[in-house]
């Protein structure tokens, strides 16, 4: 069975970028004691080339916006399950104050079964 990944594409403030980075960080540390395999955020640096959709557009950044593409890699579906189930109800999330670091209602979230893989 392949292995299934969580994607996320959000806008962060830039003037918010360092703190979602500290949120993040802590968040890696949950998912990865949960079981996570892999736990990636990364920011724009080379998008929104003439000829091709926007990442900015898909991700509805605005001014003073910079796009965020972020993935979490799990060993299959139910594994995924069983570790967001954990994560959700870890207590270090809970009390992680994200209210104002970034609109959580213009994030992309997604499941993905994987196509191609080395």
């Amino acid at each position: 069975m392949e292995k299934y990944i969580d994607g996320y594409l959000l806008a962060v403030p830039k003037a918010n970028l360092s703190t979602y980075v500290d949120m993040a960080n802590k968040a890696k540390v949950v998912w990865l004691e949960h079981g996570a395999l892999d736990y990636r955020e990364c920011v724009a640096d080379d998008i929104d080339k003439e000829g091709f959709a926007s990442f900015s557009k898909a991700a509805g950044a605005q001014d003073g916006e910079t796009v965020v593409f972020a993935w979490i890699l799990y060993e299959n579906k139910a594994e995924r399950d069983r570790i967001n189930e954990k994560v959700m109800a870890d207590p270090r999330l809970n009390d992680m104050a994200c209210e104002g670091v970034f609109d959580f209602k213009r994030m992309h979230w997604g499941g993905f079964s994987t196509l191609v893989a080395k």
